[in-house]
């Protein structure tokens, strides 16, 4: 709650846009009306892990490009990763829809079968929860998120940012970490083992238009990620076969912007291979043996493809 409070206290400063819905709801527009920037974007990256990682703005430099990154850390991956961050709530009440993030995740469980996996679930009195759209939540669609979560409307705090936005570009990139714990775990990594995570990924331009913005955004993750993680496995793991199948190189899909990916299957990501979501590079320190394992790169070519499509 620390993170939003800050937000709504320098909303002015971050160009944010802060309203009270008639049902209690506070929603925190850091996109659609508003402008948001960078730090707007970092500090709501931060509330999307459960105030459980940080994350910085830096640059990084990827073959002859320097652009604006963000770099991002957490002891407790798990949970903030995939128990908090993940996008995986795909929301639809009636006729208004966005992807969700955020630690009301944990209370509303919907991914049922990723949280027995996690075995976790929140039980806090408040919900922040981050909504990636481009329309602003009636009542109706706040009151269902409260009842879902278990707890008052007056306690909800809602986070507002189109994929179109800066803060939504931050928010992407800043899924770095969670796109290499994820892999991992989908492979067959017992997420409870990685014991830290790190990574840095360059931020995008905001782009207009919504599918245009989804690939951009994502192909910096997929084509100039790095995530960094020590991990403690047994000897059923089989960790060097994993981690050359973490990175999004190892996908059949892997080197063209992820737009045309996208235009080839109706933009319809789930008929593309989960594979290609890894970061670029990951690299795994495992405690347990002392070995570092490595797999994928890098790809300025394919990244400056993307970025000339915006």
């Amino acid at each position: 709650m620390e993170i939003v409070r800050e937000i709504i206290d320098r909303k002015d400063e971050l160009e944010c846009v802060v309203v009270q819905q008639a049902n209690g709801t506070t929603l925190i527009d850091a996109g659609i009306d508003a402008t948001g920037g960078i730090e707007a974007g970092r500090l709501c990256a931060e509330a999307c892990l459960g105030g459980l990682g940080a994350v910085r703005v830096s640059r990084v430099h990827i073959g002859d490009m320097t652009m604006p990154s963000v770099v991002v850390g957490t002891d407790q991956p798990m949970l903030a990763a995939l128990g908090s961050q993940h996008a995986g709530w795909e929301m639809r009440i009636g006729d208004y829809s966005a992807v969700c993030s955020g630690p009301a995740r944990a209370l509303a469980s919907i991914e049922k079968e990723l949280f027995v996996k996690l075995n976790y679930r929140d039980d806090s009195k408040a919900g922040i929860i981050c909504l990636e759209t481009g329309e602003t939540p009636p009542d109706s669609v706040t009151q269902s998120i409260a009842d879902t979560c278990g707890i008052s409307t007056t306690d909800l705090y809602c986070i507002l940012a189109p994929i179109t936005s800066i803060v939504g570009s931050v928010l992407t990139s800043a899924r770095v970490v969670e796109a290499g714990v994820y892999r991992l775990m989908t492979l067959g990594f017992n997420p409870a083992g990685i014991r830290t995570g790190h990574g840095v990924a360059p931020i995008a331009l905001a782009a207009r238009d919504s599918r245009v913005a989804a690939g951009i955004t994502n192909d910096c993750v997929i084509y100039g990620g790095r995530a960094f993680f020590f991990v403690k496995s047994d000897e059923s793991d089989k960790l060097e076969a994993l981690v050359e199948r973490a990175s999004s190189s190892a996908s059949s899909e892997y080197g063209q912007p992820l737009y045309r990916l996208l235009a080839s299957v109706g933009f319809d990501s789930h008929r593309l291979d989960p594979a290609l979501f890894g970061p670029a590079e990951i690299t795994v320190n495992d405690i347990t043996s002392g070995r570092t394992l490595k797999a994928g790169h890098v790809n300025p070519v394919v990244l400056r493809q993307s970025l000339a499509i915006g």
